[in-house]
């Protein structure tokens, strides 16, 4: 009887502690929704996550999607900002350590044609081959502020 006790309590407390993970979720590309413009995430270089600091996950089919939310919502208690990027698509990295290369031969869910990159060098290589400008968060922030 003490055995099914201590079992059924460690059962319980793994449900818990892993109901309390703060970290970032898969997307489900093709079923899961954008929280800003509700349209369904297809595209898997330009998704993007917010993380507020109480573990709530928001995703996002693209990165300008999830700026204009963070604009809506300036008091958003934010625990982390990600983005897919080019180089390995649905992998994730963080927003503010990435770099933006907007480019019109290089099209985004929204329209922004902002893609962003985990290495500033294949961001640098794709802008010679595609053209456009290299943002870094803050600059790009601004940009899509205006």
């Amino acid at each position: 009887m003490k055995t099914r006790i201590k079992i059924s309590f460690a059962l319980l407390t793994m449900i818990v502690l892993s109901s309390c993970n703060k970290g970032p979720q898969s997307i489900e590309y093709g079923n899961d929704g954008c929280h800003y413009c509700k349209m369904t995430i297809v595209d898997k270089i330009h998704a993007s996550e917010l993380i507020t600091d109480k573990g709530k996950v928001y995703k996002f089919d693209a990165t300008e999607c999830m700026l204009n939310y963070l604009n809506e919502n300036p008091n958003l208690p934010v625990g982390n900002l990600l983005t897919n990027y080019y180089e390995s698509p649905t992998d994730l990295t963080a927003s503010q350590e990435a770099t933006y290369l907007i480019s019109k031969n290089l099209p985004s869910p929204m329209g922004a044609y902002l893609t962003a990159f985990k290495s500033k060098e294949m961001a640098e290589k794709v802008q010679n081959e595609k053209g456009g400008n290299l943002y870094n968060w803050q600059s790009l922030k601004g940009k899509l502020s205006n």
